[in-house]
Parts: structure tokens; sequence; C-alpha cells
């Protein structure tokens, strides 16, 4: 028996549920990819783009999910053996690191906690310690969604200036664009890495990098830079060499329905209807808490991010029932614990297309598990939910 027929629920931590919007939008013939309709389109998406990273910078548009953009970023800024500054606090920074040795960089982990964010004070101490001036790039992401923490990217970059260093600062925004704020050029950030597929609610397939001017100098002087990810290259005449080829025609036409669904929206609208939910869905972990099974991984409130919640259990067996009770029963696919979480946490995810009546069944469903399956829990979560919105949003 289960109460799951109808619309199935994505409720992981991207990609992200697709509005019908942008799907429709996808939904026609392709046009000429070299002059007309689509150039201006292209255009548009760049400007928009800019306009959610909060920049004056240049932006690049990639056929790839966010590894690609991190190569682009990576390759055209560095030379081979260059020294590039990993900060953990998650699976994704290291994982950009990692991606960066495959292509010949000198990877440096300085490291964090899964369950903490990047110390500033720790970066200043290191880049201090550089006295030759080795490191040529600081990697971090502001959102990771393995921990679910939020780095404190101003911080990171006043430590920085505390050093005197002159690393460049590389972001992976993959996780929190759309959801986060996010100053590019306020934070004095050289290269900012994100992708579609999680709060800018569009089908996976595009990735970007906005460049700063700091960014583009030292681009002239790479030695890394290949013919699909280089910049220059991108900088052609001709408008399918804003796309290394053949443009992703269709792909294009949702991005652009997701960029107007944000600016009709506002950043500032998106960022507090995310703040809400975010609050929402710890209100509700924080009931579960109570029976002494599941427990936050971030122990810091203030570092704890409003795109996803991970939510550990030392119990792999009781967390792969709970998975399977919220999809099979339910029809809500709650999202699994990745990395070192891997069988040890799910991942309830509060970003993008997402309302509260879409938020109330994923933690509905997942409380309606842990009372089936009679597993230790605080009660009245999905109440602590409710109450927060109404104490939260004014009639």
């Amino acid at each position: 028996m289960s109460v799951r027929n109808g619309r199935q629920f994505l409720s992981i931590p991207g990609p992200t549920t697709v509005p019908d919007e942008v799907l429709a939008a996808m939904h026609r013939p392709a046009i000429d990819i070299r002059e007309g309709e689509l150039v201006a389109v292209t255009e548009r998406l760049r400007k928009s783009l800019c306009d959610i990273v909060q920049s004056k910078g240049t932006p690049y548009f990639y056929i790839a999910n966010g590894h690609g953009a991190w190569e682009a970023a990576l390759s055209n800024v560095l030379s081979r053996d260059d020294k590039v500054l990993v900060l953990e606090s998650g699976v994704f920074a290291t994982g950009w690191g990692q991606a960066g040795g495959t292509i010949g960089l000198d990877i440096e982990v300085l490291p964090g906690s899964w369950t903490a964010a990047v110390k500033p004070e720790a970066v200043e101490e290191r880049l201090k310690a550089d006295i030759s001036g080795d490191i040529k790039a600081v990697l971090v992401v502001q959102v990771d969604t393995a921990s679910s923490v939020v780095n404190d990217i101003p911080a990171i970059r006043q430590a920085m200036d505390n050093a005197g260093h002159d690393a460049l600062l590389l972001v992976d925004t993959i996780a929190s664009l759309g959801t986060t704020l996010y100053k590019m050029d306020e934070w004095r950030v050289d290269v900012t890495v994100a992708a579609c597929q999680k709060g800018l609610m569009m089908a996976p397939g595009l990735s970007f990098t906005v460049v700063s001017d700091k960014a583009l100098e030292r681009h002239k002087t790479a030695t890394l830079r290949t013919a699909y990810w280089d910049w220059s290259a991108r900088e052609g005449p001709e408008h399918y060499q804003k796309y290394s080829g053949t443009p992703p025609v269709h792909l294009l036409f949702g991005l652009e329905k997701a960029f107007e669904m944000i600016e009709e929206e506002g950043l500032e609208a998106i960022f507090l209807r995310h703040r809400l939910l975010a609050g929402a869905t710890r209100a509700a972990v924080s009931k579960w808490v109570e029976g002494g099974v599941l427990s936050f991984n971030i122990t810091d409130p203030t570092e704890r991010s409003n795109s996803v919640t991970t939510v550990r259990l030392a119990d792999t067996e009781t967390l792969n029932a709970i998975h399977g009770y919220c999809e099979q029963k339910c029809g809500v696919i709650v999202g699994v614990g990745i990395g070192a979480f891997t069988g040890k946490a799910l991942r309830i995810a509060h970003m993008g297309h997402l309302n509260a009546p879409m938020l109330f069944g994923t933690l509905g469903s997942i409380d309606m598990s842990l009372k089936a399956l009679g597993i230790a829990h605080g009660d009245g979560a999905v109440q602590a939910a409710i109450d927060y919105l109404a104490e939260n949003v004014s009639a």
C-alpha cells in the first residue's frame, strides 16, 4: 500500500525541479545558430548572468555541467605546476582541486571540517606563510551540498587582503547562485563558477564562468589553456564561437525563461524566500533531533546554508529505510549523503523552484517515514515548520 500516485517530487540538491514555464520554453523548433534571434538571446543571457552574480565582469558559457566550468576556470588562469590552495569544507572544493591535479596543477588542501565553515584566520595564516608567493589561486565553494555549509566569501577575501597575498580568488557558486546573496565585484572575486541546474531552475547542461579584469590579465600568460575551454577563442567574431561550436539552442531558450522568472521575482525576494524555507526546514529538523537518532551536520546555526540541509544518521540501514519509504510510499525522492557521508546522511533540498506546499510535502513525508518505521524522533516537526513560516510571513 502506498500514497505515491500523482506527480513524483524530486527533493534533491540538484538537479532541482524545472518550472513548467521553462520546460515549455524549450518545446519549440530549432533556429539559425549564426545570426538573428539566437544572437540576441545570447547577449540577453550574458547580461542576465552578470546581473545575478552582481558583476561587470566577462561571462562565458559552456555546454557542460559544473565540473566542466571547474576545468574552464583553472585552465584559463593557471600554468602547469602552479600551486593552488583548496579550502576544504565538504566534497566539492576538494573535488575541484582534484580536477586541477589531473591537468598538472600542484594542489594543496587547507584542512577544514565537514561540520563547519572555512576559518578565514586559517586562510590568512597560510597565505602569510607563503613568502615566495607560490600560491597562485585559492579555491572555495560558497555552499557545499554534501555538508550543507555556507562559507563567508567576504571574510575569506578579507583574510587574503590581510595576508597581502596576490592569489586569485575562485569561487564555486553552483549550489548558491539564485539562493544566496552573492556580490562578485563588491567581494572582489576573480572567477565565479556556476551551473544552471540548482538555484537557476534549469535542466542540467549549461555552466558558466564570470571573470574579473585581473583574471583576464592572468589568462594572457596561462599555459593550461585548451581549445574548448579557452576564453580567448570564445571572443571570436562568429556567434557560434561563444559556445566553441554549435550552441545548445533549446537549453538557451529554457535558460532565458528561467532568467526572466528570476528577474520578475527579484533577487532580494528570492533570497528572502530561500531564507524562510530554509528556516522552516531547520525548525522541523530541530524537532526530529530530539529523539537522539538524527542530528544537524553543521553545528553552528549561522553556518547552515539556505540551499540544503544535511541531516546525519549513524545507521545506514535506518537511513536506507527512510529513503526507500519516502520514494516508494510517498513519491518523494530525498537527497542521499555523498562523499564521506555516503550511507550516513540525508539531504533536504530547499532551493530553486520551491514554495511552502512543496517543502511541507517533503518534510511531511520524512516525518511520516519516521513514524511508520518506528525511528526515534521528536514530535511536531511539520507543525514547527508551519509555525515558523506563519510567524515570519506576514498576512
